[in-house]
């Protein structure tokens, strides 16, 4: 059951970032993410109430609320740059680095986790970063003009890094506990620093800016993180997390094609390769 609920975290994550790419058109990027984060705590908490776990938290260690709570400063910080990264560069580029913090997750859930090294994860790890250069080569098909803004390329890094830490931390933090008040908890750390930031930065004033389709768009993406989160962390309390992120990064695909009917983000032959090479690294993962 764990393949499935990673296979539904995979697809839910791929049209996130369609939908988030159309509420910050206009809308500053932090505005936007800690909006989300209000859905998404909405939803994480309603699925508490539904599944009857909330008496759970008085069972809660220390230990395991450290890592929730590391987890879910790890996911903000991931948010707040990627859809930084969103708002300024290429979709299609974007989304390919941020995915390949499989590569990294793979090599931390080896040193932390003990879930081993084989050559299949080694070949893997080779092909997912080979096709993560293709897709980021400043080579451009001439009828893809899509404008790009500077700095977006550290943005997309640093949300690979901190997206490698969140799965790790939230592996040894959803250990002895439901992996749906896992999430809830996660996602109040992700809200309080989100609107941290916003108010740090005195971004409140443009809540008021946001238009309504915007916001509905930033409500929507919202709504499918909510759904990815739940089956991600779900996968990740029964499935090694080595192979879990894997398959929840395949929503790659998903986002490239919605990319390309929304957008009409045209992928380059250099690409395409790109994203050969992600997906059967990708699988390889999945089946071996």
């Amino acid at each position: 059951m764990w393949i499935l609920y990673a296979a539904g975290s995979s697809f839910f994550a791929g049209i996130t970032a369609i939908l988030a790419k159309c509420g910050i058109k206009k809308t500053d990027s932090d505005v936007a993410t800690a909006i989300r984060t209000v859905v998404v705590l909405l939803f994480s908490w309603l699925m508490v109430l539904i599944t009857g776990t909330w008496p759970q938290i008085t069972n809660i260690s220390g230990r395991t609320l450290l890592f929730l709570v590391l987890s879910g400063l790890a996911t903000g910080a991931s948010w707040l740059c990627y859809f930084r990264a969103l708002q300024k560069g290429n979709i299609n580029k974007v989304v390919p680095i941020d995915k390949s913090s499989t590569v990294l997750t793979i090599i931390l859930a080896l040193i932390f986790l003990n879930e081993g090294l084989t050559w299949s994860k080694v070949v893997s790890v080779i092909l997912i970063g080979a096709g993560t250069m293709l897709m980021i080569s400043k080579k451009e098909d001439t009828d893809n003009n899509v404008e790009q803004k500077s700095g977006w390329l550290l943005y997309a890094v640093l949300s690979a890094v901190f997206a490698s830490l969140t799965a790790i931390f939230g592996k040894i933090g959803i250990t002895g506990i439901d992996s749906n008040l896992g999430t809830a908890i996660r996602t109040t750390v992700v809200l309080v620093m989100a609107w941290l930031m916003v108010f740090v930065t005195g971004k409140q004033h443009g809540l008021k800016e946001i238009e309504k389709k915007e916001l509905g768009f930033i409500g929507l993406s919202g709504i499918a993180t909510g759904a990815s989160w739940l089956c991600y962390y779900r996968a990740l309390q029964d499935g090694p997390a080595s192979v879990v992120v894997p398959i929840d990064k395949l929503s790659i695909l998903i986002t490239i094609a919605f990319s390309w009917i929304v957008f009409h983000e045209r992928l380059t032959k250099r690409s395409a390769l790109g994203v050969i090479c992600i997906t059967v690294g990708t699988m390889l993962l999945a089946i071996i």
